[in-house]
């Protein structure tokens, strides 16, 4: 049982890089914090310096004496630069230049509105001091008490014996009490000495220092720590620091005790390059992790590039690697969840110009909890040429790579390769369908290497393969008005087809570096190809038939869509995956047919969706693939979700076995009222007959603070691991209850949100449905 308490008060808001998107908020009516008085406008325009020094005042009453104490009664109103000052009387010092105001006294200006008991302003260096004070900080909902406020000549405030919240009644949910506050309007940041916060007017805690932005500006400094417990982890303390390093870099580092494994480190370094390149740097680690057997050093370094160099240059990197194929279920990490199974490795450039393109790509991918290793690319060069209007309405295509496969095993095949694939199509389109005609020439050449070093292996040293293809596309759109339901709806019908007609070749001679079979679902009855990668190519001569079916409402939106369609096959395929030489090297036998695919997507009424799909086996009268969901969404943050699936024969990696997937699901969202949420979900194994994952959690929000307490229960991925091979120690299912306290203004935290709760767990929340408008 797994036991968390997060207390989010931050001193600081989450490190933000500049460029980062910022999230909107909509406060509702009764949350804004509004002044009791109207806002002052200028009324003339401070264009120049001189400006600000000019000085207007207005009363019912007044009386001077040239050079010496000026008396003003009655609806005073003082003016300088943008700030203004009305009172029921006023005293101005010329020798001095002072002015003393009282009596319903009111000051503003563009950072803050005050009223006071007193006021002394200098208008020489441009300060003011004020007693018995409230304060509301324009366009923020904090505002305050203050024994004495002072306004310094650079606009920063003073506050003495003083207080602020949030929150907008005149008793606060909570409330920070300070001796003395100083906000820096240049630097957005306010500084507090010698606080205690009261939550419901009872003190919770002692602050000595602390730091807390009045605007979305970052600061080097200590984060809040937080805390938890837990029988995995037993106590933890994290205390995390970010340093704001400048404009374009930043680095936040938090360190985290816990009693039963250690101390865990997480560092992560963010970096903006000119104007569009971005990119970070994490490293994580645990040394001599006191949980498991041999107490190994557990690590995490992770690296990530994208952006633009000019107009024509893009570069792209992403490299991950781990200690242990456990890292993610046993630890937090901040860069992978705990049900990631693979780490892309990965670096590119290219080159774009308006008909053509090239680049050059590397990849290695490390699977998690496999023995068997994929094949890295190291390098793949890319060229890609098309010329939409090269003669008379046909098109020109030229698509070429060279690829070289290395394996970190050195008993394994390496290959080189080098396909082209020139094209030429000629396309017709209107508004009544379309109709493509297009041949291909597939030339691909092998150089293998190190192929006695595997005695199963039939492979040649170079292969030299060349396939025509012919692919002839065609769509008819018909469309009616009519009438369901005493609703007028537009309806289209989108029959379809596709002959496809690929050479065959005996290509049992080349090792597999990365082809797998894709899915056959309804677009991919569409496609030219079997096969993802190059090294088989199956041959072909088929004929596909889709048809597709609309309706969309008076407003032009798209409420129902249903497709199907199969693949007739002329001839059988001779071409398989995992075929050797001298086999039979016969994929398809004795089938006429592939496997029915269908698609539905529909808005059956008002808040009501459902979407579904299924492969279904005519001739073996077999599913072989199906999942279906229904929605109920009346609203925001409304949401009940049933969902079903089943996909048979699925790979089981670590015992190289099949099983059949076959899972239930429930889900949910629902406000009890404007604060208060709940949400939930519940997956079931029905093979198994054993839930897999339970969430239940409900959240408050108020104006100013927020708490969710939730519940989760789910399956652990746990992988056997060579580094530390004994398994029994760890858990099959994992629950948890958390709790996390949001205080609104200490630290810039906004809402809690109820979108991040439904993506909790190991199956998020999709939605069902994309329709098109």
């Amino acid at each position: 049982m797994q036991i968390r308490y997060f207390l989010a008060l931050s001193l600081l808001p989450q490190a933000v890089v500049a460029d980062d998107v910022k999230t909107a908020t909509v406060e509702t009516s009764q949350c804004i914090v509004v002044p009791p008085v109207k806002a002052y406008v200028p009324q003339r325009e401070t264009k120049h310096a001189s400006d600000l020094q000019h000085i207007a005042i207005t009363s019912n009453h007044s009386q001077a004496q040239l050079g010496k104490q000026a008396q003003f009664d009655g609806n005073v109103k003082f003016t300088q630069g943008k700030r203004h000052v009305s009172a029921d009387n006023a005293t101005l010092d010329q020798e001095t230049e002072k002015l003393s105001a009282n009596g319903n006294l009111v000051f503003q200006d563009q950072l803050l509105t005050v009223t006071a008991d007193s006021l002394v302003a200098r208008m020489r260096d441009n300060s003011a001091t004020l007693t018995g004070a409230k304060y509301w900080l324009r366009g923020q909902q904090i505002h305050g008490n203050a024994e004495q406020l002072e306004i310094t000549e650079n606009n920063n405030l003073l506050l003495s014996g003083t207080s602020f919240t949030t929150c907008p009644s005149d008793t606060p949910a909570w409330q920070l009490e300070a001796d003395s506050i100083k906000i820096d309007s240049t630097e957005e940041w306010g500084e507090i000495w010698d606080a205690k916060l009261k939550i419901a007017g009872v003190p919770v805690m002692y602050i000595p220092y602390m730091t807390i932005p009045v605007s979305d500006k970052r600061k080097t400094g200590f984060l809040f720590p937080t805390f938890s417990t837990s029988t995995t982890n037993g106590v933890e303390i994290s205390t995390p620091y970010y340093w704001n390093i400048a404009p374009e870099f930043d680095l936040t580092f938090n360190p985290t005790y816990m009693s039963t494994r250690g101390l865990y480190t997480k560092t992560e370094f963010r970096y903006l390059s000119g104007e569009k390149q971005q990119g970070q740097l994490n490293f994580e680690l645990l040394p001599d992790d006191k949980k498991l057997t041999n107490s190994p050093n557990r690590y995490l370094y992770h690296w990530e590039h994208s952006g633009s160099i000019n107009k024509n240059w893009r570069v792209l990197a992403n490299y991950t690697d781990v200690s242990d194929n456990n890292y993610f279920s046993d630890l937090n990490s901040d860069v992978l969840r705990a049900t990631e199974s693979q780490l892309s490795r990965v670096g590119e450039i290219s080159y774009f110009e308006d008909n053509w393109d090239i680049s050059a790509f590397v990849q290695d991918i490390k699977v998690l909890g496999e023995d068997e290793k994929p094949y890295q690319v190291m390098p793949q060069f890319n060229f890609n040429y098309h010329n939409p209007e090269h003669w008379n309405g046909f098109e020109l295509g030229f698509m070429s790579e060279a690829t070289h496969f290395e394996h970190q095993d050195k008993d394994y095949v390496t290959a080189t390769r080098l396909h082209m694939e020139p094209s030429i199509s000629y396309p017709i389109y209107g508004p009544a369908g379309s109709l493509t005609s297009e041949v291909k020439l597939l030339q691909t050449n092998y150089w293998q290497d190190n192929i006695s070093s595997q005695s199963t292996s039939q492979l040649d040293s170079t292969v030299n393969r060349t396939l025509p293809q012919l692919r002839i596309h065609g769509q008819i759109n018909f469309e009616r008005l009519t009438n369901y339901f005493n609703s007028n709806y537009r309806q289209t019908l989108e029959p379809q087809f596709q002959y496809l007609y690929v050479g065959y070749e005996d290509q049992s001679n080349i090792g597999i570096y990365d082809t797998a079979q894709l899915q056959e679902d309804y677009n991919g009855l569409f496609r030219d190809r079997r096969f993802s990668g190059l090294d088989r190519i199956a041959d072909a001569n088929q004929l596909t038939l889709g048809l597709t079916t609309k309706l969309f409402n008076e407003g032009n939106r798209e409420i129902f869509k249903f497709s199907l369609g199969q693949i007739i096959y002329f001839t059988n395929s001779r071409v398989g995956q995992q075929n050797v030489k001298g086999s039979n090297d016969t994929y398809l036998t004795n089938t006429s047919s592939s496997a029915l695919a269908a698609e539905l997507t529909a808005q059956l009424y008002s808040d009501w969706f459902i979407s579904g799909a299924i492969q279904y086996d005519t001739k073996e009268h077999e599913n072989k693939m199906s999942e279906v969901t229904l929605d109920y969404r009346s609203g925001t943050n409304k949401l009940l979700q049933a969902s079903y699936r089943y996909v048979p024969d699925l790979l089981n990696t670590n015992n190289n076995t099949s099983v059949d997937i076959q899972q239930a699901g429930l889900r949910g969202a629902w406000p009890i009222n404007d604060s208060l949420y709940l949400v939930g979900n519940w997956y079931y194994d029905l093979n198994e007959k054993r839930s897999v994952e339970t969430y239940t959690g409900f959240q408050y929000e108020a104006c100013c603070w927020a708490v969710r307490l939730s519940y989760h229960y789910r399956i652990k991925t746990n992988y056997i691991d060579e580094n530390n091979p004994v398994n029994d120690t760890r858990e099959q299912f994992e629950s948890g209850v958390y709790l996390n306290f949001v205080i609104k203004g200490l630290g810039g935290s906004g809402p809690l949100g109820v979108s991040d709760m439904l993506d909790d767990g190991i199956f998020s929340y999709r939605k069902p449905i994309y329709l098109k408008n």
